[in-house]
């Protein structure tokens, strides 16, 4: 009876998640049908463009939008490209007369904001207004707010305004209480993402570069506040050092950082005032999906030519991982060489756009990167276009382009190469576990857990490095048309800002991703294109069928504050599988 009933019960439960499954699934392809068939968005008179800004800003969003809803109502499901997308359409459109900015807790860099910046002062001088409004402003969407014509706050709100730092954490201490010694080999003297390993405080060097960097983007933030909100930069720095968002909203008003004070209810009837119709008319909203969604009424491009953006996002990795919710995470070598081969041999595609957003990573595929780019030169123009960062691994795959462009605030260079070995033989013999080695041959135990390196690996280790940054020296100098001497000076894993890098001549010019492709149709010499985005989207069902419970644990570390720990011990974990060779930016430049 017993056996019986266990059974059952087992039975029961089986039918049940089958039945859920089988549920979850039909759903799937009930939405996706729904969503392939979308009917074409028809804007009206008097819209609004309104730009919900909350959650995780990515340049690209790589999988369709289908349950969007699971996200959170608020959380932005598009990525940088769509949003450019949308307030160019809007700034031609002659039904839309403003853009709304509903400012939350956005993540995402100076670098992306400066270019939607951008793109809303070129909506701004075609004679349309933009409002802003928020219920607390975090520093970036307030650089980016005070572009607008109107920025509003809530009477009971907050801006935060303090300037920015940088603040690693070290882990020297912890790795000797628990017996593990970091073995580090490294060329250059400002490559420190070894330092949190190897020290318990920040290097002089380091520390000079933090400063360099941090003073020369809060310079281009304070600039750009300053000259939209009309107040001194002086004035700026004095209202960072009160704390301003711990001042009366009044104060607020007073110095001008804002222009009204309004609960949210209130703001559409402003909105009315600026189109000139009745306060209380219902308004007619479009979103930036509605506008990816909208066909503009401009005469078909017939002449087949297309212009093709890659966005390479993400750490640089050799092959893909086993897990991966978002296949934007990273930038696998062995796919982007065989997508670059496709591009090339596409007679259709006159011009390519390297969209390059990566902090670098493995130096093996960095180098197999470098060389489908250069081979796609060859063919076609090739721009590239670095947003937020382009460092290490990520320089190393630009250098190859006929034309580097990058924003003011975009982290670049930190041309250097480390590696790292994880010495565990302290460890192993404190908590009992004892090694034994038989072996034919003087290297035939290299990497075995339990010992460190010895000083006959450790000289075949440092030349392994030596080497790889003689590479990267060679491949930068052959780009920039120099020597590898003189990358060598502004080099030694130095990271730099864009408008640094441009003095350096590390970046031909400064400009973000409209800049580039219209850079690229010139470079082609064509007028009309039609333009194409790669990688290819992929639908959800197949993003979660390539997915596992590994990829969601994943996006919950990486939110603040685990993210800071999660990236060290990321690091290691690459290092473990074999990427013994890293180009990549240091991990502590947390800049907040």
């Amino acid at each position: 009876m017993r056996d019986f009933i266990k059974y059952t019960l087992a039975t029961i439960t089986g039918i049940i998640l089958a039945s859920f499954l089988l549920f979850f699934l039909s759903t799937i392809v009930f939405f996706g049908l729904v969503s392939s068939t979308e009917t074409e968005v028809v804007i009206r008179d008097n819209s609004v463009l309104r730009l919900k800004l909350n959650g995780e800003l990515k340049d690209r969003v790589l999988s369709d939008d289908t349950f969007s809803f699971l996200l959170g109502k608020d959380q932005i499901n598009y990525g940088l490209e769509d949003i450019l997308d949308a307030i160019n359409k809007a700034t031609t459109n002659e039904q839309i007369k403003g853009i709304y900015i509903e400012a939350g807790n956005l993540s995402t860099s100076y670098s992306s904001l400066w270019e939607i910046r951008e793109a809303l002062s070129k909506f701004k001088e075609a004679g349309k207004f933009i409002i802003s409004y928020a219920d607390h402003y975090t520093q970036g969407l307030y650089y980016l707010a005070s572009v607008s014509n109107k920025v509003i706050l809530n009477p009971q709100g907050m801006i935060f305004w303090a300037g920015l730092s940088s603040n690693p954490i070290y882990f020297k201490d912890l790795l000797s209480k628990i017996g593990v010694e970091m073995q580090v080999f490294k060329v250059g003297t400002y490559k420190s993402a070894v330092e949190p390993y190897i020290s318990n405080e920040m290097s002089n060097e380091n520390k000079e570069q933090l400063t360099a960097l941090l003073d020369n983007t809060w310079k281009n933030v304070l600039t750009s506040v300053s000259e939209d909100r009309k107040i001194s930069v002086d004035s700026l720095n004095y209202l960072a050092d009160q704390m301003l968002m711990f001042q009366p909203t009044e104060t607020l008003l007073t110095n001008h950082v804002v222009d009204t004070l309004l609960y949210k209810t209130e703001v559409e009837a402003l909105i009315n005032s600026h189109l000139g119709v009745d306060t209380d008319k219902k308004m007619n909203y479009v979103s930036v999906n509605d506008m990816a969604k909208f066909k503009q009424k401009t005469p078909k491009d017939r002449s087949g030519n297309l212009l093709a953006v890659y966005y390479a996002s993400g750490e640089i990795i050799d092959e893909a991982p086993a897990y991966s919710m978002q296949a934007s995470d990273y930038i696998i070598g062995n796919k982007m060489v065989k997508e670059l081969k496709k591009i090339e041999e596409d007679k259709h595609i006159k011009a390519v756009v390297l969209r390059v957003n990566s902090p670098g990573g493995s130096a093996y595929a960095s180098e197999q990167i470098w060389k489908a780019v250069k081979d796609l030169k060859k063919k076609k123009p090739v721009i590239v276009s670095m947003g937020d960062y382009a460092a290490s691994g990520g320089y190393y795959i630009s250098s190859a382009a006929d034309t580097i462009l990058a924003t003011p605030t975009t982290l670049t260079g930190s041309i250097g190469i480390f590696g790292m070995y994880p010495n565990t033989k302290e460890i192993t013999q404190k908590i009992g576990i004892h090694i034994g080695s038989v072996k034919t041959n003087q290297f035939s135990d290299f990497g075995v857990i339990g010992r460190g390196l010895d000083k006959e690996e450790q000289a075949l280790m440092q030349a392994h490095v030596n080497r790889g940054y003689d590479l990267f020296l060679a491949r930068c100098a052959e780009g920039r048309k120099t020597t590898p001497n003189e990358i060598h000076k502004v080099a030694e894993g130095r990271v730099w800002t864009g408008e640094m890098a441009k003095e350096l001549n590390l970046v031909d010019n400064l400009g973000g991703l409209e800049a580039a492709i219209q850079l690229a149709a010139e470079k082609a010499e064509i007028d009309a294109y039609t333009l194409m985005s790669y990688p290819e989207k992929e639908s959800l069902l197949t993003t979660l069928l390539k997915s596992s419970n590994s990829s969601v644990i994943k996006a919950i570390i990486k939110q603040e504050p685990l993210f800071q720990i999660y990236n060290p011990i990321h690091l290691i974990n690459h290092l473990k599988s074999g990427n013994l060779l890293q180009a990549r930016l240091p991990l502590e430049l947390n800049i907040k």
